[in-house]
């Protein structure tokens, strides 16, 4: 599995803080000129595929939940996430580089299928990053969910449900075809990719994010 090697510190956090999360589009303009594709952004050759209803442009987190940048990254990403425009759609697509991290894209899915993922998305990252408890396993991940109150039939009946694993399904296709190599990553309408690495910390990547809601918004290819 390749991994980008990501710039996520204390002191970025900080930053952003300081800032303000609704700050960051003002800031995107300013530095506008500095976006460049290739450099800042890839653009893809095929246009990836897209869910958000028409007129509104799709913004997609790609994350794992095992991932240790996807658990720092996921604070800054729910705050700037909260406050995007109404014609931009956001959500999260959990990838698999390999065929062991398909449990945890099933049971984000299990989440969302239950109107669980605001209450249970994050403390999944923290069972696995702050208590150390791996879920890895669908008997762990089992084990997890009863203890968050979901009845264990329920959520068995779920995991292995033909939607939960037709949405796991496309989700990899979807990481495929925005060829993303790393997480936490963020496509944009189909068109753009940009990550932490790619855009040299993940601050910065959200900045670029808010410059390519813009270009997608005017239409520019």
């Amino acid at each position: 599995m390749q991994r980008r090697e990501f710039s996520l510190s204390t002191a970025t956090l900080a930053a952003a803080a300081a800032l303000g999360i609704s700050a960051l589009p003002a800031v995107a303009q300013a530095q506008a000129r500095a976006f460049q594709s290739g450099t800042d952004f890839l653009t893809l050759g095929k246009p990836a595929a897209t869910e958000a209803p028409a007129g509104q442009i799709e913004v997609v987190e790609f994350f794992w939940y095992s991932c240790g940048h996807c658990n720092g990254f996921e604070p800054m990403f729910d705050a700037w996430a909260r406050k995007v425009p109404k014609d931009v759609s956001v959500r999260r697509v959990p990838v698999a580089f390999r065929p062991d991290f398909e449990p945890q894209q099933r049971l984000y899915y299990v989440l969302e299928s239950l109107g669980k993922v605001d209450e249970l998305h994050k403390k999944v990252f923290y069972t696995i990053h702050v208590d150390k408890q791996p879920l890895t396993t669908a008997d762990q991940i089992t084990a997890w969910a009863e203890k968050q109150g979901i009845a264990k039939a329920k959520f068995v009946e779920l995991y292995n449900s033909f939607s939960v694993a037709t949405k796991a399904r496309k989700a990899t296709q979807l990481q495929d075809a925005y060829a993303v190599d790393g997480v936490p990553a963020l496509g944009i309408n189909g068109r753009y990719f940009t990550s932490g690495s790619q855009a040299k910390t993940l601050e910065r990547a959200l900045q670029v994010t808010d410059y390519l809601i813009v270009q997608a918004r005017a239409g520019v290819k």
